[in-house]
């Protein structure tokens, strides 16, 4: 199968061939762990995960490399730390922070069904030369240095942007034209003012190691330099991750590392997924609209999401497109798994994936027309094949790990933990008798009655969240009647 992917750098798609097809590698920027990931993180979380899917489909289990990193020395990190553990050393209560967050965030990761990357580093495991002889910080910069990209000034060390010809080049950003409106006072000793930090000083109660430039800590873009060198190589195939890390993250890992080894190329194609917005808007505290991973599963918009109806609602639309996270379309992503899993039960996966699911995929991992795909495979009648293509794609296929429910628990309603791909996730328990149904029925009849939409849906998916399915229709005189059954 030849697989066509869209390069950031070269703007153009192009048909992928792998320096090695025995050792296909990818590396992907992973999160900073001071908080809780974000609906936005989970966005390049899950595309490449399909992405990390269809490799191994092509190439073999065995043949392909993930390489997705934990930075864990970070500024907002000894902030965090430092708020949430005064009583603690900085260094402990970092490592709370680093730890807990870091748990949290593969849950979450594991509950959207997505794979463990084949290597997971942390960020501070490369700061100084290894025992194993794996590329670190300190290292990689000790080579810029040597070779003239880099330089000593005002306690950093710092990138020359100027010593490398095609700076900027990923984000179509030229030098010249990054002069003005520089805050001179600020980077005087600087000698451009897009120079970045490699290496800066810390204070004796900020995390520090000891390097040829005094006790200090790396900069942030140095540490995917290396530790994609370190599992990968000083070329490998694919990088990826967010639209927002263009500049100046990736343009600064091309530079650094491409200058420390002196090759032509830090990655032959460059990956990014759109941005992600929520009903509508730019997601910001500030809007009162920032949704973690952990808010959605444990409730958001009136109900805890499975992750089977998150994974699905963002595969939706096409990687590189934004996409709006609203409501609605995770409703209906939940409402279609439903029908599905249900259609599916007691049917066995078919022995290969349909090719009329792998030909969007390998086409720039297009999984909107994937999704559409799988909406003909059902309608066809095609569910062996319809089975093997969701469970391929990361769906567990089983209608119990669809249980939606209302939100987060007061503390006096009855709870139980559901394990959904080993992840936990809590589920209200809101036991109802047939006279409170019907109760919550006439309600709910009443309420259209009077053309109380809004009224109507809330009850009918109250009631849908406990399980309970409601249908409309007609008796044999005409009149609307609505009878209910318990979810298979």
């Amino acid at each position: 199968m030849d697989l066509r992917l869209y390069d950031t750098l070269t703007k153009e798609k192009r048909l992928f061939q792998p320096i090695d097809p025995a050792n296909v590698r990818m590396y992907v920027c992973g999160p900073t762990v001071y908080d809780f990931a974000h609906i936005g993180n989970a966005r390049p979380v899950i595309v490449f995960d399909v992405l990390f899917r269809l490799l191994r489909h092509v190439y073999g289990d065995e043949h392909v490399t993930y390489v997705r990193n934990i930075t864990d020395v970070d500024d907002k990190i000894n902030a965090r730390a430092a708020r949430d553990f005064p009583g603690l050393p900085l260094n402990e209560a970092i490592r709370k922070v680093t730890e807990e967050t870091e748990k949290q965030f593969q849950l979450d990761v594991s509950a959207l069904g997505c794979l463990p990357p084949t290597v997971q580093p942390r960020a501070t495991e490369f700061v100084l030369p290894r025992p194993d002889g794996k590329t670190d910080m300190v290292t990689l910069i000790k080579q810029l240095i040597a070779r003239g990209h880099a330089y000593e000034a005002g306690g950093e060390v710092l990138f020359d942007t100027q010593s490398m010809p095609d700076y900027g080049a990923l984000s179509g950003r030229k030098l010249e034209d990054q002069q003005a409106g520089a805050r001179i006072a600020v980077d005087a000793h600087k000698r451009h003012p897009t120079d970045f930090v490699l290496w800066k000083q810390s204070s004796d109660n900020e995390p520090g190691w000891d390097s040829p430039w005094g006790r200090g800590r790396p900069g942030w873009h140095i540490e995917c330099s290396a530790m994609s060198a370190a599992y990968l190589g000083d070329v490998f195939d694919i990088h990826g991750g967010g639209l927002d890390l263009i500049f100046p993250h990736h343009e600064n890992e091309i530079a650094q590392s491409r200058c420390a080894h002196g090759t032509p190329v830090m990655a032959n194609y460059w990956m990014h997924n759109g941005f992600l917005q929520v009903e509508g808007e730019k997601m910001s505290k500030s809007l009162g609209n920032f949704v973690t991973i952990r808010q959605l599963r444990e409730g958001w918009a009136g109900y805890a999401w499975p992750g089977d109806a998150l994974r699905f609602t963002m595969l939706g639309t096409h990687y590189r497109q934004p996409i709006d996270w609203t409501a609605k379309t995770l409703d209906e992503s939940h409402k279609t798994l439903w029908r599905w899993y249900g259609d599916l039960e007691g049917v066995k996966p078919a022995s290969k994936i349909a090719d009329d699911v792998l030909a969007p995929l390998a086409d720039d991992l297009n999984t909107s027309g994937m999704v559409a795909a799988l909406h003909a495979l059902h309608k066809a009648g095609r569910l062996t094949e319809l089975r093997a293509a969701l469970a391929f794609l990361g769906f567990s296929c089983e209608q119990r790990s669809l249980q939606r429910t209302l939100g987060a628990g007061d503390g006096n309603t009855p709870t139980y933990e559901m394990h959904m791909n080993n992840a936990p996730i809590k589920v209200i328990v809101q036991p109802l008798t047939p006279a409170e149904i019907e109760q919550r029925i006439v309600a709910r009849t009443s309420a259209r009655a009077a053309k109380n939409w809004k009224e109507s849906d809330r009850i009918r998916d109250e009631l849908a969240a406990m399980g309970v399915i409601l249908k409309d229709g007609k008796d044999a005189d005409g009149k609307q009647v609505t009878t209910w059954e318990i979810a298979r």
